[in-house]
């Protein structure tokens, strides 16, 4: 089991995991939940925090707490995203996103597709330096990526058990897609909705797909990739018919994904011409020229054997 916690991956997937999460983190902030920051004029009475937000001495947000905190994670998670202090400055932002996640579920709702993305915050500290295209492998980096993966399919396997446990075979059976599709449906759900007993069809399935989503760790890597794939696919379709995104749950989600070999900088250097003349330096370093091979100049050419033709000419000989 500890070997399967542990499981090294290259460094470099550990690189380009941590990039994109910090950047999601500030896009987040601007993009997907701007409207923390409303919270400032919200009365402080209407402040109900979370169990965690009451163990921990957290001040009522105020228009000068709530700026202080957007404009240093956002300015943190910038900074985190190079994978420079990656300690220092993953511990800050954990901190930092846990307090702004507090202050956003604290009026009333809670969203469970930030589970993931807390706890690739909270393991991404421990992981240690890493660079892109590194392929050493590190078993730190693998344990960050595992439990960020557990937490992932915990919040598929929790949302069924949740949708039982409450709903019971009522949320099988009823009319909860249809609700929602009256809520925040589009043109592509209308068209759904017309097709008799699909939606409850649709309910029975998503709820075997929670309940099944385990199942990921068991497959072989092709498979468990192709199984992300659908993982994936569900949430366009999801995105696509009642406008529910679950961005974070996504961006925590590439933990299971072979990150190391999206390079972006080096495909832009190759879209600009720099890199198709031959092998990157870093290609030369590690493949040195053998001893036996000695390097040509340019103004010289090799002088041929005496029973040898020359490479351009008339042969030797009569």
């Amino acid at each position: 089991m500890s070997g399967w916690l542990t499981e090294a991956v290259p460094r470099g997937r550990i690189a380009a995991f941590r990039t994109l999460i910090y950047l999601f983190v500030a896009a987040d902030l601007v993009v997907f939940t701007p409207w923390v920051r409303t919270r400032a004029s919200v009365p402080g009475e209407l402040y109900q925090p979370l169990l965690v937000g009451r163990l921990l001495p957290l001040p009522t947000p105020t228009p000068t707490v709530v700026a202080v905190i957007f404009w240093a994670l956002l300015l943190l998670a910038l900074l985190a995203a190079t994978g420079r202090a990656p300690r220092l400055l993953g511990w800050a932002v954990c901190a930092l996103y846990l307090e702004w996640m507090i202050i956003a579920m604290s009026y009333g709702k809670v969203d469970h597709d930030r589970f993931g993305l807390l706890v690739a915050l909270a393991v991404l500290p421990t992981a240690g330096r890493a660079r892109h295209g590194d392929t050493t492998r590190t078993e730190a980096g693998g344990w960050a990526l595992r439990v960020t993966q557990i937490a992932v399919i915990c919040t598929y396997f929790l949302a069924a058990w949740a949708k039982l446990r409450f709903g019971g075979l009522d949320w099988l059976t009823g009319s909860v897609l249809a609700r929602a599709i009256i809520r925040r449906g589009t043109d592509l759900a209308d068209l759904v909705a017309q097709v008799p007993y699909l939606l409850i069809v649709a309910q029975f399935g998503i709820v075997a797909f929670e309940l099944f989503s385990p199942v990921v760790f068991l497959l072989p890597a092709r498979w468990r990739l192709a199984m992300v794939g659908f993982f994936y696919s569900f949430h366009v379709v999801t995105i696509a018919t009642i406008t529910i995104s679950f961005a974070p749950h996504l961006a925590a989600m590439t933990s299971f994904l072979p990150l190391e070999r999206v390079r972006p900088l080096v495909w832009a250097r190759r879209l600009a011409g720099r890199d198709t003349s031959g092998p990157t330096s870093a290609d030369t370093d590690t493949a040195p020229t053998p001893p036996d091979q000695e390097p040509v100049c340019a103004d010289t050419a090799p002088t041929p054997l005496d029973d040898q033709a020359p490479a351009l000419g008339r042969p030797v000989g009569p």
